[in-house]
């Protein structure tokens, strides 16, 4: 690997409070990296700090507010941008009858305008530092399944976002990779199941129950994905890579659940139907 500029150079992470993007913070800031936290909170940023011997500098970024974002980019505008990772994300649960249409508002106002509107502001500091745009996407996103609807077409947007801005920014020699991660250890998985009791709560019983299966299939499996998801390290050290490596490559598949998925989708479409609705029902 090799180092984008020969200073290391400035590194903005997105949705760095938690998980994966913490996890990538702290270990840009450990290979020298200046690191840029994109955080909602300012004691989340100086908890962050805390975790790292590295230069962070948290920044007080909420990708669904254009003044947040305006004021984060005013804040490092002197600076020439080495990457950018768009880490920040959501994941609304529920089959689309029951899930409130203002979560799925919310669920591509975070995962995909958020994404686009922190890309745009930024392009100007990338070409400047000839940097690279790293997104974090998901298997989801080629590999919906029942009742993660509104998650999985964000990251399906992601994908193709992705490949269109790839070929846009090849002019100025700005890579653009994408990480389809499976299941990783992060609080995404408790969250789920909150999210999940809650929406039992927030639709009549009646209606609840017309997807009752379903629903407790979506909590196994989070629960199951809690347990045995693939560490963040494993996610992190792909970003390391399409962030530094000389050839980084367009796509990064990550977890051991990925393969699985790929690989169901090459069945007809009545066939994986089939395989998948069978888990919910058995």
């Amino acid at each position: 690997m090799r180092a984008i500029m020969g200073n290391k150079g400035n590194i903005l992470v997105t949705g760095a409070s938690t998980g994966i993007g913490r996890a990538c913070a702290i270990r840009f800031a450990e290979l020298g990296y200046r690191t840029l936290a994109g955080v909602r909170k300012l004691a989340d940023g100086e908890a962050l700090k805390a975790l790292s011997s590295g230069t962070i500098e948290p920044v007080l970024l909420d990708v669904t507010r254009p003044e947040s974002i305006e004021a984060a980019l005013a804040a490092v505008a002197d600076q020439a941008l080495s990457g950018l990772v768009n880490n920040a994300g959501i994941a609304m649960v529920g089959p689309l009858e029951l899930l409130p249409v203002d979560a799925w508002r919310k669920q591509f106002e975070v995962n995909v305008i958020g994404l686009v509107a922190v890309t745009q502001a930024f392009l100007s500091l990338l070409r400047r530092g000839r940097g690279r745009i790293v997104n974090i996407g998901s298997i989801a996103g080629r590999s919906a399944l029942p009742g993660t609807g509104a998650y999985d077409s964000s990251k399906f947007a992601v994908e193709a976002i992705t490949d269109a801005l790839r070929m846009e920014l090849h002019a100025w020699g700005i890579s653009v990779s994408l990480i389809e991660a499976g299941a990783v250890a992060t609080p995404v998985w408790e969250k789920t199941l909150r999210d999940a009791d809650e929406l039992s709560r927030q639709v009549s019983p009646e209606r609840f129950a017309l997807y009752r299966p379903l629903m407790a299939t979506l909590r196994k499996e989070a629960a199951d994905a809690a347990r045995d998801a693939t560490p963040v390290a494993a996610v992190v050290k792909a970003v390391v890579h399409a962030m530094t490596a000389r050839n980084p490559k367009t796509r990064y598949l990550v977890g051991r659940d990925t393969w699985l998925w790929l690989l169901l989708n090459l069945l007809p479409d009545r066939w994986r139907d089939h395989v998948i609705l069978s888990k919910i029902h058995e």
